[in-house]
């Protein structure tokens, strides 16, 4: 099976693409490199182009007999989104509507798109439920509930089969360290702490005043690899004629991020030099995901179930990767 991976130069991206090609696919790259890394393609041909270029789109569409469409490509940022809006709406809704455009015309009607909890806002409850009401607080949060509605459209109006995979927090590397999460400038907790680990300096705390017991926002941390299991098990759910539906991807409990810097401070034996600062536009308090619909439909459960692992993995990645930034995610 070809599957188009738009995206797939990026952290998460790369990640899926070797799992596809590890399994028998034949992944097809497809990314601007405005935040993607050349070097992440590996595992399968590689196309430049836009999803908000028709042009882009159509030519790569002539070219292959995809059988599926896994949709990474979008800009990520929570605070950027809030300070650039029209961005966000431009590049995540416009750029997935070319791309549903370009592969309904020629009959693509599997779809696996790269949703996020920030879908949810701030929960009512914890764990997170899929059914939970969607009242996103961000820009970004708002472009992938839009997505979702749209999918759920065409659904109804086109035959498509779609999974919305809402992230929690993706973190890790894999375990060749051969890819890993780098961003530029990095903006995530995880890889900053191991930047300012390795001597890159001070880390600031975006809000030590949250309504939680240590003041700081709390996350569920999953594992990219085990994201990267779960794309291919929605790929194979949609194949095998399973039904349409958003899933909750995470561990099911939180860390702190007071409980995420003793832990990186434990697996690279460093003492972290780290400041409180205000908290970000858009950053609910609580993020901890429901599992259970992964679990029982698409026959997904995360390996990697403890943070310190994760972790682990993340630092051989750091210590290992190249120091020369060519472009981030796609």
């Amino acid at each position: 099976m070809e599957v188009l991976v738009t995206g797939g130069a990026g952290y998460i991206g790369a990640h899926t693409c070797k799992r596809l090609f590890e399994r028998g696919y034949r992944p097809v790259v497809f990314d601007n490199l405005s935040t993607g890394r050349r070097d992440f393609v590996r595992w399968g041909e590689f196309v430049c182009g836009d999803t908000r270029n028709p042009e882009d789109l159509a030519a790569c569409f002539a070219r292959h007999r995809f059988a599926a469409v896994i949709h990474f490509a979008a800009a990520i940022e929570v605070g950027e989104s809030a300070a650039d809006p029209l961005k966000y709406y431009e590049n995540n809704v416009g750029g997935t509507v070319a791309l549903l455009q370009a592969a309904l015309r020629r009959g693509v009607n599997l779809f696996v798109f790269s949703s996020s909890a920030a879908v949810y806002g701030d929960p009512e409850r914890v764990p997170i439920p899929e059914g939970h009401p969607i009242r996103p607080k961000s820009p970004y949060g708002r472009t992938k509930a839009v997505v979702e509605e749209i999918l759920a459209d065409c659904g109804r109006a086109h035959g498509l089969r779609w999974a919305a995979l809402r992230y929690f927090n993706a973190a890790g590397a894999d375990p060749t360290a051969e890819i890993g999460e780098q961003h530029e400038p990095e903006s995530h907790l995880i890889p900053r702490l191991l930047e300012a680990a390795g001597g890159g300096g001070l880390v600031s705390i975006y809000g030590t005043d949250y309504p939680t017991a240590d003041g700081t926002c709390i996350r569920d941390y999953i594992h990219v690899n085990d994201l990267a299991e779960a794309h291919r098990l929605a790929l194979e759910h949609l194949a095998g004629g399973g039904e349409s539906a958003a899933f909750n991807l995470g561990l099911g409990r939180g860390w702190s991020v007071r409980e995420v810097i003793a832990t990186v401070e434990k697996v690279t034996g460093k003492t972290l030099d780290v400041r409180p600062g205000p908290r970000r536009p858009g950053d609910p308090a609580v993020l901890v995901a429901a599992t259970g619909r992964a679990e029982e439909r698409l026959g997904w459960r995360a390996e990697a179930r403890e943070l310190e692992a994760i972790v682990e993995t993340a630092w051989a990645w750091h210590q290992r990767r190249p120091r020369a930034f060519e472009g981030g995610e796609g």
